[in-house]
């Protein structure tokens, strides 16, 4: 049961500190809390951990025009931040991890401001069918965040001009473009604004969980929350800037195919060396973070036919349905475009 709150917002717009933040908040959760950390990134694409940033971004456009690009840990799709959109992220131990309370602090908080939000499909909040809120999920040891975008009143145009979305995303979306999929909601209530927002959202978290939240500020977590923190912030805001992270590795494959299922879409690459995968590499926009890079280790290594990877899989995942349901797909793809090229 949560029985103490707090309340974070850092006035630092720098994407890499930003998302340290998050990831140190996470490992330093307390238990029986929850922390609502409220943060905005300037011009930046934040990119699904498993994501390929050369497809789902205009890299070389965004940077040149002093963008930057963000790989954050949790699954799910590419995201454009600027300063008119806020950030949110709910950081609780596993225990406390509840994705209705969660959600309905959002929901209150922007139907507070005259607007009718509902939750659609995982990930989505929405008003009139535009979406003004995507949302992603990560769990680590045992602690778990709920993080997600809320457009107030963001450049449209640069998400347009900088995501790189596939055909077969829109089309499955059943949208023509970025700019259609998406509202700020300044535009339903144009008397909106992010400190608007933030008191909002505030409000509706003191409600919700029924405790007046703590409000910790950057210039004393460290003293009072972090303790000995600021190494280890150093450490991931470096981790997080660093461009083996960022734009990911892409060696030679023999073998690719890309497609889209129900629960994300998926391209893969491997290189077989003697009817063995000796590397595999698998991008998705899955919201399983860690399913992903999971199952490339697990090819690795493994016979390059199906009846191989189908035993693999059966034994690995076992006691989990749904991930041997999302590797059976993965593997059958593979197989089936392997057997047309002969």
């Amino acid at each position: 049961m949560v029985r103490q709150t707090f309340v974070f917002l850092t006035g630092r717009t720098n994407p890499y500190r930003n998302i340290a933040l998050e990831a140190l908040l996470l490992e330093k959760v307390p238990q029986e809390s929850c922390i609502l950390y409220l943060w905005q990134n300037r011009r930046t694409v934040v990119i699904g951990r498993n994501q390929n940033a050369w497809k789902e971004c205009r890299v070389q456009e965004l940077e040149a025009s002093g963008g930057y690009l963000a790989r954050r840990l949790s699954g799910g799709g590419a995201v454009f931040h600027d300063l008119g959109n806020l950030n949110f992220t709910f950081l609780v131990p596993q225990a406390e991890y509840s994705l209705d309370t969660q959600t309905d602090v959002i929901l209150r908080a922007v139907q507070r401001l005259g607007i009718n939000a509902v939750k659609t499909g995982r990930n989505d909040i929405e008003t009139d069918g535009r979406k003004f809120s995507g949302n992603a999920y990560y769990r680590s040891g045992k602690n778990a965040y709920h993080h997600g975008t809320l457009l107030v009143n963001a450049d449209k145009e640069a998400a347009a001009r900088y995501l790189s979305v596939s055909q077969d995303k829109i089309r499955s979306k059943g949208v023509e473009s970025v700019k259609s999929r998406i509202v700020n909601l300044a535009e339903c209530n144009p008397a909106i604004s992010i400190t608007a927002l933030i008191e909002s959202l505030r409000a509706a978290f003191d409600e919700v969980y029924g405790i007046k939240a703590r409000e910790l500020r950057l210039e004393n977590i460290f003293t009072e929350f972090f303790g000995a923190g600021k190494d280890r912030l150093a450490e991931l805001e470096a981790q997080f800037a660093d461009p083996t992270w960022k734009y990911g590795k892409n060696p030679p494959f023999t073998f690719e195919t890309a497609s889209r299922f129900i629960w994300g879409g998926v391209e893969i690459g491997l290189d077989v060396h003697y009817n063995t995968i000796r590397e595999a590499r698998i991008f998705s926009d899955a919201m399983d973070g860690d399913f992903i890079p999971e199952l490339a280790d697990l090819m690795k290594g493994t016979p390059f036919n199906r009846e191989a990877l189908s035993g693999k899989i059966a034994a690995a995942y076992k006691d989990d349905p749904l991930r041997r349901e999302y590797a059976t797909d993965i593997i059958k793809l593979i197989f089936d475009e392997s057997e047309k090229i002969g």
